[in-house]
């Protein structure tokens, strides 16, 4: 079977008063009909650019768009604005993480919705206004036709990410595309957000691509990851894959930032050192090596590609030899710091 998505060496930068942005360099993703990619990754990692672009929207005078992003076939970057107009919000659909932003305070929720559908269908106000209260039904917002003349200031922050994801979801698109679709929210919201998504997508059998810095939400909804560390893709893999054999260094700062229920009240958590790095000007060689605690004078000068691994859909961009990213891994499994693994691994052996 073909993948819905396909999407080879995408490149975004953006020209601006300080230099050129590299926002997405060389990214390559797949996605099939009713899968969940998980995008994962800190701030300004590249990840929501690549939603964007996406959906065809980052065609800002300033940018400059590169490679290929195929939707059944067809080739987004390269369609004209009429043709991208149909395929936004009918085949591709987006959730914004910011709600109150998105959805335009001076008109009612059931307007927005009503709008929304009538763009693609040739339907009268009643039957795309039953539409609209068919929807935020599914979403689980109570007296679902009282609220379409509520405004979204009316509505709490969990009900307007609903209305959202009502309003992405009202054209019944193939792909559904979700940034950050819980943040700001309480624990308990999120959850139930993510419950919503994870069900509307079986009900619809959509792809679903989930962008977030939250590897929690990766845990519970994605099929497959894709970690991105400035502007690249510096490991894919099953999500079981990442959670339990990773194998870039990167990925295991993400997996150690993580609180856990056995921790001990008093145990800190251990962030990644230092920040990401600007994209105006970002590091020679291996991008991450300012921030990797086993990093090696070559990782300087040498830019590791993206490359299988030999488990089976596992590829990682780390100049370290797999053996060896292995045995770090355990290390840092059985409770050791980055320090005493790299004395008990990359000490030991000859440098490279």
């Amino acid at each position: 079977m073909s993948p819905l998505l396909e999407v080879e060496d995408l490149r975004v930068s953006f020209a601006t008063e300080d230099g050129v942005v590299g926002a997405v360099d060389g990214v390559s993703l797949s996605l099939e009909e009713g899968r969940t990619l998980g995008i994962v990754g800190e701030s300004g990692s590249g990840k929501s650019v690549t939603g964007l672009t996406l959906m065809g929207l980052t065609r800002a005078g300033n940018a400059t768009l590169g490679g290929v992003v195929r939707f059944d076939g067809q080739d987004v970057l390269e369609m004209p604005d009429t043709q991208l107009r149909d395929l936004r919000g009918n085949d591709v659909a987006m959730i914004f993480q910011d709600p109150l932003s998105s959805l335009h305070p001076y008109y009612t929720v059931g307007k927005q919705l009503v709008e929304a559908y009538r763009t693609h269908h040739d339907a009268g106000k009643p039957a795309s206004r039953e539409r609209a209260a068919e929807m935020l039904n599914v979403v689980g917002i109570p007296d679902p036709r009282g609220r379409l003349d509520s405004y979204p200031h009316e509505f709490s922050g969990g009900m307007r990410q609903r209305a959202m994801i009502a309003m992405a979801l009202i054209n019944d698109p193939r792909l559904l595309i979700a940034d950050e679709p819980t943040t700001a929210l309480d624990v308990t919201v999120q959850a139930q957000i993510l419950e919503v998504i994870q069900n509307l997508q079986q009900q619809f059998r959509m792809a679903v691509i989930m962008i977030t810095h939250d590897l929690g939400v990766v845990a519970e909804l994605a099929d497959e990851v894709a970690v991105m560390y400035a502007g690249r893709v510096v490991e894919r893999a099953s999500n079981d894959a990442i959670f339990d054999s990773p194998q870039h260094p990167y990925t295991w700062g993400l997996l150690r930032s993580i609180p856990r229920l056995s921790d001990s009240r008093d145990d800190e958590l251990v962030p990644i050192s230092g920040r990401p790095p600007s994209m105006i000007k970002p590091p020679s060689g291996c991008r991450f090596h300012p921030r990797c605690p086993y990093v090696r004078p070559a990782h300087k000068e040498k830019d590791p590609a993206l490359e299988p691994t030999s488990q089976p859909g596992h590829a990682v961009a780390c100049l370290l030899a797999e053996s060896t990213r292995h045995r770090l891994w355990v290390q840092l499994r059985e409770g050791a710091q980055p320090e005493e693994a790299r004395a008990a691994v990359l000490e030991r052996e000859v440098p490279s």
